[in-house]
């Protein structure tokens, strides 16, 4: 991090900490209050009429001739034509992919970008209709989880991480349905699960059958077969 950059963060910090009337706080908080309560009903407006749809999550680093970009490029032009709809966060790399492969099928291809000080930009590939902004994360996750009936994990950051572990934190404490969750790329992904398996489970803060949770693949093929699997004993449904 540069000099500049440690600065600014400085400058966060003290501006959280400092004092502030009870008026300033009053004004701040009432607006942000508004900024949240028009992002959720925006996004329950445009995202109530999409239908069935997966969400893709991976990073936004991954350069388009990664094999991982391709897979993804196909898993989402496997799930349009299995009839499903996708939703990425709308910007480069695995979303970028996700987005573009529902396109190349003329399927829903949905963006729910964020606001980031570096790498989120939206791709070209989202529908018109359906490329929503966010300030605030945690709206854009509920987007994610109430309009998903699945979710596709492709390799990445702390980002990912975080959606998935929420999607699985929901699914576990039944707050949603048990709606399927697919890794992708056993290699990237095997060390954290042999993790969870060794030491997660071993120290009682998940139980095994918790790791049945989420599949673990390798190909499209596998992938699109996890969705279709479950939806052929489950109808599709809202899902909160």
């Amino acid at each position: 991090m540069t000099e500049n950059n440690w600065k600014e963060e400085e400058e966060k910090i003290k501006q959280a900490f400092g004092d502030k009337t009870w008026a300033q706080i009053k004004s701040e908080e009432s607006w942000r209050i508004f900024k949240i309560m028009s992002e959720f009903v925006e996004g329950i407006d445009k995202l109530s009429k999409i239908g069935p749809c997966v969400s893709i999550f991976g990073s936004a680093r991954t350069s388009p001739d990664s094999p991982y970009y391709k897979i993804a490029e196909e898993i989402a032009a496997k799930l349009v034509r299995h009839g499903y709809g996708v939703i990425t966060g709308g910007g480069p790399g695995i979303m970028e992919a996700g987005n573009k492969g529902a396109a190349s099928e003329r399927g829903r291809s949905v963006g729910l970008n964020i606001e980031l000080p570096f790498e989120q930009t939206p791709n070209p590939y989202i529908d018109s209709d359906k490329n929503m902004n966010f300030d605030f994360f945690f709206v854009r996750k509920v987007m994610f989880v109430k309009y998903s009936q699945g979710f596709i994990i492709m390799p990445g950051g702390f980002g990912t991480l975080d959606e998935m572990f929420e999607s699985l934190t929901l699914i576990q404490t039944h707050k949603i349905g048990r709606f399927p969750v697919v890794l992708v790329g056993k290699e990237y992904w095997g060390g954290l699960i042999d993790w969870m398996k060794k030491t997660m489970v071993a120290a009682g803060n998940i139980h095994e059958e918790d790791l049945e949770l989420f599949a673990l693949v390798d190909t499209p093929t596998e992938a699109v077969r996890v969705i279709d699997d479950f939806y052929a004993k489950y109808l599709l449904k809202p899902n909160f």
